[in-house]
């Protein structure tokens, strides 16, 4: 009786292990942009270089997928080296009491057609807050021995919600970098 559960046993680990599929982003074919409004009349827009992305899905299907992404704020980057600085510094990141942003999702939606909704914690500096954004799967290639997907998402934040906290106003009262930051993630996902 005993042998007849761990071979049952063993066949549902091997079978819950081979039913799993692991995608990591290509770094090099991803990005991870935002945008955020200057003065109220233009918009200043950056990206984070340094980042990675696991994906764990089942075999043949995104639905129910488990999400973990890490980014390096050291690696914040509007063009600007001034911004750049003021950026990793405490009114803004503090990159370095707190080098690391995550996402980690809860759940992985399958809507209509290739839409997806997908639910997790985004973590900046000491806060976590549970967000809720929509997906788009691109597709799925082969290229030679390896397979490649494709997932893009919007979603927008508010930067005071994070700590993000410097607020200085013009004349106007109007915030000189607004609370609002616009997130695009392009991500090129491969089979591993």
């Amino acid at each position: 009786m005993r042998r007849a559960f761990l071979l049952l046993l063993s066949i549902f680990v091997v079978y819950s292990v081979q039913s799993q599929t692991r995608w990591k982003a290509d770094p090099a074919h991803s990005s991870i942009q935002f945008e955020v409004s200057h003065m109220t009349i233009s918009t200043v827009s950056g990206k984070f270089t340094d980042f990675s992305c696991e994906l764990e899905a089942k075999k043949n299907s995104f639905e129910g997928a488990k999400v973990e992404a890490k980014v390096e704020v050291e690696s914040v980057s509007t063009e600007n080296l001034t911004r750049d600085k003021h950026l990793r510094e405490d009114d803004f990141f503090n990159a370095e009491q707190f080098p690391q942003m995550s996402f980690v999702s809860e759940s992985f939606k399958k809507k209509d057609g290739d839409q997806y909704e997908v639910t997790g914690v985004l973590t900046i500096r000491d806060v976590s807050k549970k967000i809720t954004f929509p997906a788009t799967f691109s597709g799925m290639i082969n290229m030679g021995n390896r397979t490649i997907s494709g997932f893009k998402a919007n979603f927008t934040i508010n930067r005071f919600d994070y700590k993000l906290k410097w607020d200085d106003t013009l004349d106007t009262g109007s915030l000189v970098v607004g609370e609002d930051v616009d997130v695009t993630l392009n991500l090129e996902l491969v089979k591993i």
